[in-house]
């Protein structure tokens, strides 16, 4: 494990960052949840407290105490937040998996983690108790429209007091190249990225984060409701991402941020039109959209959207578009708080701009980025690079950084294919692709060639009534020889993590 610095002091934890704004924000707005029926219920910070406390009492008479971790299969709901609320303050950790995830995955989290306990919706309890049978974990069942959440709820209790390195959340990466890991995130970890992502917003205590993203994966908990929480905002919860309807919901909660990939935006794109009473002032997102999908977001938005970039072991986003004339194409700058640098992988010297380097972060484990993997300190270990006297995690992307500092992606250590002894960025040639008319997705993998060592093939998604024969002569006119797939493999969808990322490794197994 890499060692942390004795003499910091001592962080805040999301136990206390959750106990600061109740008291301050307690009569304010905290959560707004629109639920599958469309009815809608609100809660002060005081009253959502008030149900924490309930919730926690609950996890407690059920054995759960400092230390222990409790896996959540739950699609966006109140008890979702007040799982994780009640987590924080009784010092254990949520497991939080994809509740569309099958069996096999499911009883592999919870036997990693040693889950006590196990919380999932009735209408998907046979696959989750079937995986928990397998773990050896008690389930409760808790509808993810519930508001009450009596059946999780217990005699009130005292309050434990975390420790900044209590770890509050183990998260399953989400396995696009590889297997998944399993990473480690404590309650300073929560409590600085809630700070850090607050201020690279500019949120203030009057704003509303519209959140549509799962709240089991990363983006949602760093990006939306950890920042509302440090600023004493609120959030307007949607029980499920509606392309068709995100506007709306935007307009009709008065929602002023919100949070988005660029999937989730081309899905807007294709379905959405444009909705009176926004009041929409900032908008997240990662991964790129072309220039026309970006314009074509910003009219629909009212505001243009800042792109960044972060991964769940970094825990802020390390990257974040400037608010003031954001560069489109670029992830953004340095995050004000987070260590960043695009590296010569042979020095680790920060390259020139125009050059390409690898993504290094810098931070103090468990505080500012990640902990470590649960359970495998040679992997934690051979994931960071020692330059200096400085340890530097090995985010495993490459990118490139201009003059006034914006970085722009060039692609994963994977991404970068060796044909014939020249390096060839997919980025590069997945760009190419998706600017065909009759292109709506396209990813690319290298394929193993007998005289070139690797060649690239693309696996693309085509337009309805598309066609795309003349795909070899496009790219003939766009792209260096080495760069041209010698195969167009058309599939009918791209197959997708469920925040939209590729796994590309299920293209190559063919699954």
């Amino acid at each position: 494990m890499i060692e942390r610095p004795a003499t910091l002091p001592m962080p805040a934890t999301f136990a206390v960052r959750w106990r600061d704004t109740v008291t301050a924000r307690h009569d304010a707005l905290f959560l707004l949840f629109e639920g599958p029926s469309g009815t809608v219920t609100r809660w002060t910070y005081g009253q959502f407290d008030a149900l924490v406390t309930r919730v926690a009492g609950g996890l407690a008479a059920r054995g759960v105490g400092p230390g222990d971790r409790v896996g959540l299969a739950l699609r966006n709901s109140p008890a979702f937040v007040a799982l994780w609320l009640a987590c924080a303050r009784l010092g254990a950790a949520m497991v939080a998996s994809d509740p569309s995830a099958a069996t096999p995955e499911l009883a592999v989290q919870l036997t990693r983690t040693r889950a006590r306990l196990g919380v999932c919706a009735p209408q998907r309890s046979p696959v989750y108790r079937a995986a928990a049978d397998r773990a050896g974990v008690p389930v409760i069942e808790v509808s993810e429209d519930d508001t009450s959440l009596e059946v999780l709820s217990g005699p009130a209790m005292e309050a434990e007091t975390p420790h900044p390195d209590d770890l509050l959340g183990l998260m399953f990466t989400s396995g696009t190249t590889s297997a998944p890991k399993c990473v480690m995130v404590t309650q300073a970890n929560y409590a600085f990225t809630g700070d850090v992502m607050a201020a690279a917003a500019a949120l203030r205590c009057d704003d509303r984060y519209l959140v549509v993203l799962p709240l089991f994966h990363a983006n949602a908990q760093y990006y939306s409701f950890a920042p509302a929480i440090a600023a004493g905002a609120s959030v307007a919860l949607m029980h499920t991402f509606s392309a068709s309807g995100f506007l709306t919901q935007a307009a009709r909660h008065e929602a002023t941020h919100a949070s988005l990939f660029a999937a989730p935006m081309r899905m807007i794109l294709a379905r959405g039109v444009p909705v009176p009473g926004l009041r929409l002032t900032h908008c997240w997102y990662a991964q790129n959209l072309t220039s026309e999908q970006y314009e074509a977001m910003t009219r629909l938005l009212g505001c243009r959207p800042r792109q960044l970039y972060g991964m769940t072991e970094t825990i802020p986003a390390v990257l974040t578009n400037r608010a003031v004339a954001p560069v489109p194409a670029s992830m953004g700058q340095v995050t004000l708080g987070c260590e960043l640098r695009v590296a010569d992988p042979a020095t680790g010297d920060p390259v020139p701009p125009g050059s390409e380097g690898d993504l290094l972060v810098r931070g103090v484990p468990g505080r500012t980025i990640f902990a470590g993997y649960l359970d495998e300190p040679e992997t934690t270990q051979a994931s960071f690079r020692t330059l200096g006297r400085q340890e530097w995690f090995v985010t495993g992307d490459r990118g490139t950084v201009d003059a006034e500092g914006n970085v722009f992606f060039a692609g994963r250590g994977g991404d970068v294919l060796k044909v014939a002894g020249e390096n060839v960025s997919v980025v590069e040639i997945e760009a190419v692709l998706a600017e065909h008319p009759g292109v709506f997705e396209a990813a690319v993998l290298g394929e193993p060639d007998p005289v070139r060592d690797e060649v690239p093939v693309a696996y693309v998604v085509p337009r309805p009534g598309a066609d795309l024969n003349d795909l070899p002569e496009w790219c003939a006119a766009r792209l260096a020889k080495a760069k041209r797939p010698v195969r167009f493999e058309r599939v009918d969808a791209l197959p997708r993590t469920s925040v939209g990322k590729i796994r590309k490794f299920l293209l190559r197994s063919g699954e």
